[in-house]
């Protein structure tokens, strides 16, 4: 027994044969519209009722007919027109042509624009022209598709049926181009650093391994962009930032996904405090450029992404939320005895750094809703950030969270090369028990040395700025093309 979709797929085959045998071209190499569909629509609401010939296309996106008289919505990529094709205007031959005319297909359509007595803009269609025979059928109209995995592993069909989704990707490209726009006229330069590296440096994150041939060498594919940038801070670009793909060979989860979109930028004389400042007005700017208001509605509750943010030390936060004060501990034995006795279920080969990140993940980060910084990381979190001021057992560092979620990483840049080159020996002293460590980089070094001026460095994922901005809950609902496994 044949199914559903083999019957309508071998009717549509009928159908483009039919189309081939008129002489026509199913699937022409290109059309001209005059117009988009916005356009058109802009065009009417300024000049009214126009005898002047236009042309659209989109997809067909429903059909219906009474008697001699036909009507099709299409939709482009700026919006959805209602067509009217009649009988005694297109003659019998180009009407009968409809029957061959499927939901899903592409075509292009020339006539009037007038509105329909329900007020209903409409082109009166006077010729159309077959550009593209779809051979499978739309998800129904009236459930569109609402299978998550199809919606993520066939993403045109998601983006055929669902506005919503649409509209998200739709912002996520303003929201990015917005960011480079406030950033340009804070005097920062976009630049573009390698993805293949030599060495997975700049966070601690596993990496992925590839192998090149001509090379004959194992590559990683970046973690970050840190050590590139400050490369070129060093060179004399004193404010420089880059928007790219990044990846970790990490788990996946509703805030994580292996590839993800990352913003670095730096800039010479600055510190913490400077990016702190930074990353409140660029949310602010933000917010205000694609929602129109800096206020934002998060699980029922209202945040305000305006200036200025909270600022909480994490020392104070996670002692407030569990009772710990991570300097009653001098070293990974003793914090791990005391969080046991929290019934925390923690790994023997982590780091005392690692520890501190899984006591802010559980207590600390689900508290922070309105945005907030936390200040003043532990030096095992952070090889790569410079001493706090006052404090050697703290380093320059702030995380940001918006509804219990990172949302930015900064440091004052650690800038002597001494004192990275012991940073980096520390660290690997922990490679054997802990894969996630930063591995040391002897040109990053070598370039440390040649001197690089006071820095302040920001990171932002910019996949959860769109989450917030969007009200979505997990990261694939604003990456076009999140990884699947796949399937057999």
């Amino acid at each position: 027994m044949t199914s559903r979709l083999e019957r309508i797929t071998e009717q549509r085959l009928d159908s483009l044969s039919r189309i081939r045998a008129r002489g026509m071209d199913p699937y022409p190499h290109s059309y001209h519209p005059s117009h988009t569909i916005r356009e058109a629509i802009t065009l009417f609401e300024r000049q009214g009722a126009s005898s002047q010939d236009i042309s659209l296309a989109g997809r067909i996106m429903s059909k219906r007919s009474i008697g001699k008289m036909s009507f099709l919505d299409i939709r482009d990529s700026s919006g959805k027109m209602q067509l009217s094709l009649r009988y005694d205007l297109m003659g019998r031959e180009r009407y009968e042509f409809l029957q061959d005319i499927d939901i899903g297909d592409i075509i292009g359509a020339r006539g009037k624009l007038f509105r329909t007595k329900a007020g209903e803009l409409t082109l009166e269609v006077s010729d159309f022209a077959m550009l593209c025979k779809s051979l499978r059928p739309l998800p129904e109209k009236w459930h569109g598709l609402a299978d998550v995995e199809k919606r993520y592993r066939q993403r045109y069909l998601d983006l055929i049926s669902n506005e919503e989704t649409r509209s998200i990707f739709i912002l996520r490209s303003k929201i990015i181009t917005a960011i480079r726009s406030f950033l340009d006229k804070q005097g920062f330069m976009e630049v573009e650093t390698p993805v293949l590296q030599p060495h997975a440096g700049g966070a601690l994150a596993r990496p992925f391994v590839t192998h090149h041939h001509a090379l004959d060498q194992d590559l990683y594919l970046r973690i970050a962009l840190e050590l590139h940038l400050k490369r070129l801070v060093v060179g004399g670009f004193d404010r420089v930032y880059e928007i790219g793909r990044t990846f970790r060979n990490e788990g996946i989860s509703t805030m994580h996904n292996p590839e993800f979109t990352l913003l670095e930028c730096y800039q010479a004389y600055s510190d913490y405090n400077g990016m702190m400042r930074l990353v409140e007005e660029m949310f602010s700017h933000i917010a205000k450029e694609v929602l129109g208001d800096t206020k934002i509605t998060r699980n029922g509750q209202t945040i305000d992404l305006g200036l200025p943010w909270q600022r909480t030390y994490l020392r104070e936060a996670i002692k407030n939320s569990c009772g710990i004060d991570f300097e009653d501990y001098p070293d990974a034995a003793s914090l791990r005895t005391r969080m046991a006795e929290l019934n925390m279920d923690v790994d023997p080969t982590k780091g005392k750094g690692r520890l501190i990140e899984e006591l802010i993940s559980t207590f600390v980060e689900p508290k922070l809703i309105q945005p907030t910084f936390l200040l003043d990381y532990p030096v095992e979190m952070s090889p790569l950030a410079k001493r706090k001021r006052g404090d050697d057992q703290l380093v320059e560092r702030f995380e940001g969270f918006v509804d219990g979620m990172e949302v930015a990483n900064a440091f004052t840049e650690l800038n002597d090369p001494l004192e990275q080159r012991e940073r980096f020996r520390q660290q690997l002293k922990e490679r054997v028990a802990d894969e996630e460590v930063e591995l040391a980089d002897e040109d990053f070094l070598q370039a440390l040395e040649y001197g690089m001026p006071p820095t302040g460095g920001l990171g932002m994922g910019l996949d959860r700025m769109v989450m917030l901005l969007t009200g979505q809950q997990s990261i694939r609902e604003v990456i076009l093309f999140p990884q699947l496994k796949t399937k057999e």
